[in-house]
């Protein structure tokens, strides 16, 4: 199979105009571009995959005819799922940067929720790593399964 010089232009236009507008700052232009980016190796991947044929189930009528390679297609795929996954990713990311950038100053503050209620405006607050990690060893201390090593010694266990 040749390749058609349509499809061979096509995508080096979306492979540089991909890598161009990936190349700026905004993240709604990096996901341009990579959507550009990904289009372009599917063209690739089609003009690659070599000549056309009958598809790739063989029954009893169709043994002897010209079979396409169905490797492509699946590579095809996988690019398309690929793609669509970094798109959700990059999509979360610029709404998540969106939102920051409205809140401005307040930052990412999650307000009480009883402070709602009595119109108080009070921020919640998050417990200190220390303070989980004494609560933690609290409720070791009181469960039967953990014994210390002291306790052993005291009780001649050894």
């Amino acid at each position: 199979m040749t390749a058609s010089l349509t499809l061979v232009i096509i995508m080096a236009v979306l492979y540089a105009a991909g890598v161009y507008v990936m190349l700026e700052r905004s993240l709604t232009r990096v996901l341009i571009g990579f959507l550009l980016v990904g289009n372009a190796t599917n063209i690739l991947i089609f003009i690659m995959s070599g000549p056309s044929g009958s598809a790739p189930i063989v029954d009893g009528a169709t043994a002897d005819a010209p079979m396409v390679d169905p490797l492509p297609q699946a590579l095809m795929l996988t690019a398309i799922v690929i793609n669509f996954g970094i798109t959700a990713f990059l999509l979360a990311l610029i709404y998540r940067s969106w939102w920051l950038a409205r809140l401005g100053d307040r930052g990412d503050t999650v307000p009480d929720e009883h402070a709602r209620d009595t119109e108080e405006s009070t921020d919640a607050t998050f417990d200190a790593v220390d303070v989980d990690d004494q609560a933690i060893q609290d409720i070791l201390d009181a469960s039967d399964e953990h014994v210390d090593d002291e306790s052993d010694e005291t009780r001649g266990d050894r």
